[in-house]
């Protein structure tokens, strides 16, 4: 089952990285060599890899996928990701699904989810094994982009039809605990939101704490179990993934792009930067455009 979905997503993509599909919140992914490490920042989603391997590590946890696991990211996450095993014979090959939390609480609200279930120990990202039932599941999805005309009425039966055997899983309480309202995961994944959505503020702890109706320390606890980060580490890597963005995509200049996501101090970034990614701002930006020229002639 784990062939015929690498040979499904291998027919649907030709170009090296991510490629949206004609089904909504649907991309596939190639990628023909292994990478340098890079950043980047996961929305909630379910990533089912198909062929090859690679890392991902959030905060100072290492998550190795390969075409056994499926990763569920449940909050909006700033991580470090790396293809460690992908070759132009072997292609590195994933399905990428947004998850919609609005279906998951639809289906959550049927009365075989109604018994509770603890969700104590929530993650914001979690990795299990595959079951052929969700591989199947999603052969068929992919199936749908041979038949177009299916897609409107059968896309999102399909896709419900994932959310919900993520939920009957062994990964499905860090799911059901993020789309349960109320829920202090619930409650903890706004704040992490809100943080997104204004990581170039002054950090504001209490702030934070307010938006989940929690008191500061026990926000604390659930922020960091949840995203395996303090809400200043989430902030500060959030902000170094948007100025390298910045600098790799716009040609901005360091100090342009630490002051654009919030930075006071030229030398503080310089000083986070290269810690974080082990080279200063320039140097990183110029090796990593000088290996993407390289890939590309290859």
């Amino acid at each position: 089952m784990r062939a015929e979905l690498a040979r499904k997503i291998a027919a649907h993509i030709q170009v090296e990285g991510p490629n949206e599909t004609a089904l909504p919140g649907l991309r596939l992914s190639r990628h023909s060599a292994p990478s340098e490490c890079y950043s980047a920042a996961y929305e909630p989603e379910l990533i089912v890899f198909a062929q090859g391997e690679k890392r991902i590590t959030v905060g100072g946890t290492i998550h190795l996928c390969d075409g056994s696991t499926f990763l569920l990211t449940s909050v909006d996450l700033p991580v470090l990701g790396q293809f460690t095993k992908a070759s132009k014979t072997e292609p590195f090959l994933a399905l990428v699904l947004k998850l919609e939390m609005p279906v998951a609480r639809e289906i959550l609200s049927q009365d075989e989810f109604l018994v509770p279930e603890a969700s104590f120990g929530a993650r914001g990202m979690a990795v299990g094994k595959t079951p052929v039932e969700l591989l199947s599941a999603c052969c068929r999805l992919l199936g749908l982009l041979d038949t177009p005309r299916d897609i409107p009425f059968l896309g999102g039966l399909m896709q419900r039809e994932i959310i919900y055997r993520v939920l009957r899983g062994p990964l499905g309480k860090h799911l059901r605990a993020i789309a349960t309202l109320g829920e202090q995961s619930n409650r903890t994944a706004k704040a992490v939101a809100w943080l997104k959505a204004n990581y170039e503020k002054p950090l504001r702890v209490e702030e934070l704490a307010s938006v989940a109706q929690m008191g500061v320390s026990t926000f604390h606890h659930h922020f960091r179990s949840l995203t395996a980060m303090s809400p200043l580490q989430y902030q500060k890597r959030l902000r170094l993934h948007v100025a390298r963005l910045r600098m790799m995509t716009e040609g901005k200049d360091a100090a342009s792009a630490a002051f654009e996501v919030g930075y006071e101090s030229a030398s503080q970034f310089n000083r986070e930067y290269s810690s974080f990614f082990g080279a200063p701002p320039m140097r990183d930006i110029k090796a990593r455009q000088l290996a993407a020229g390289a890939t590309a002639r290859d």
